[in-house]
């Protein structure tokens, strides 16, 4: 199986509870295996597009369970790192009546915080066409300047480099100025985008819609952008210089009906649909379709890297949406 995709970031332990309700009243937690890369890479591996994935685990139970995890999902380990010194972060999440859900983190120092520069080298960027980051490694150094490097190098390679800004304000505590400031930084430099209204506020970029939000995002550098809107589904527009299209389009997609169980890991699971369906030569209607389907088979599980279906799964899906 040839990886012509790179994810990079955060994999964490996320603490699903087992009842509804404010975190302080939850009393019994399921361990599963989480954060958004982690996600969008065991994605892709499951429809059949595994990735190379560059992370940072401790040298602990947690980090022996992560590790275990990625292999056991078919992901090589060559960029997947054991840090000696720092633990492996956590996230405790809480679940509301309609499963959407809220994080805690506790992840201060955490391995994931010590991605280092360079680790990726550029003989390994030069063979992969896609380069696909998120937003929370961006929160701690030294992981903001090795992500901001593997960025910047893609680019030089000729990689498409993606970006999910994944908000989270709770890391951004005491200098949420840094998260605007260093999105208005990445966007220029990045070619797709795949973003929430919620994300928008904290990036302090007006949301007035689909279509002129997208346009002026596509103002800012992206040749491509993502909007995903919960139940009410989702849109993306490109421009001309966009891969996949011979000229400026748009499209939306209302979403599919399901009972959700747990939203947590649906946009990781958009997020792998779409750059599984674009790296395979699918048009931009068709790459939104499939990544909706992915998210909401993912909703109808708990968990989010455990509820992450196979493409089969998806393709009968689809077709029973029909």
């Amino acid at each position: 199986m040839t990886q012509e995709v790179l994810v990079a970031g955060e994999t964490l332990i996320d603490f699903i509870p087992e009842q509804t309700g404010p975190l302080a009243a939850v009393e019994s937690f399921s361990r599963r295996a989480g954060g958004a890369p982690a996600n969008v890479a065991v994605g892709l591996a499951h429809l059949d597009s595994a990735p190379l994935f560059w992370t940072r685990v401790g040298d602990d139970a947690f980090g022996d369970h992560l590790r275990e995890t990625l292999a056991d999902a078919g992901l090589a380990d060559t960029y997947v790192e054991t840090d000696p010194v720092a633990k492996t972060g956590l996230a405790f999440v809480s679940l509301g009546e309609e499963a959407e859900r809220e994080f805690s983190f506790h992840r201060h120092e955490s391995a994931d915080t010590r991605l280092q520069p360079g680790t990726v080298d550029d003989e390994t960027l030069a063979e992969v066409e896609w380069v696909h980051v998120g937003g929370v490694t961006l929160a701690d150094e030294p992981a903001r300047t090795a992500t901001l490097d593997l960025v910047e190098r893609a680019q030089a390679a000729d990689a498409t480099v993606s970006f999910d800004p994944n908000a989270r304000p709770e890391l951004w505590a005491g200098d949420e100025s840094s998260f605007v400031e260093t999105v208005d930084d990445l966007l220029p430099q990045v070619d797709v985008l795949k973003v929430t209204p919620d994300d928008l506020v904290e990036a302090d970029i007006a949301y007035d819609g689909p279509e002129a939000t997208a346009e002026a995002l596509l103002d800012r550098g992206p040749h491509t952008v993502f909007l995903t809107l919960g139940d009410a589904g989702s849109f993306a527009a490109a421009t001309a210089e966009a891969p996949w299209t011979e000229a400026a389009v748009a499209t939306f997609h209302d979403g599919y009906t399901v009972d959700p169980v747990d939203t947590t890991g649906a946009g990781d699971a958009f997020t792998a649909g779409v750059v599984a369906a674009l790296v395979e030569g699918a048009d931009l209607d068709e790459a939104l379709g499939f990544a909706n389907a992915v998210a909401a088979v993912t909703t109808t599980a708990p968990g989010a890297m455990t509820a992450l279906p196979s493409r089969e799964q998806v393709v009968t899906f689809r077709a029973e949406q029909s």
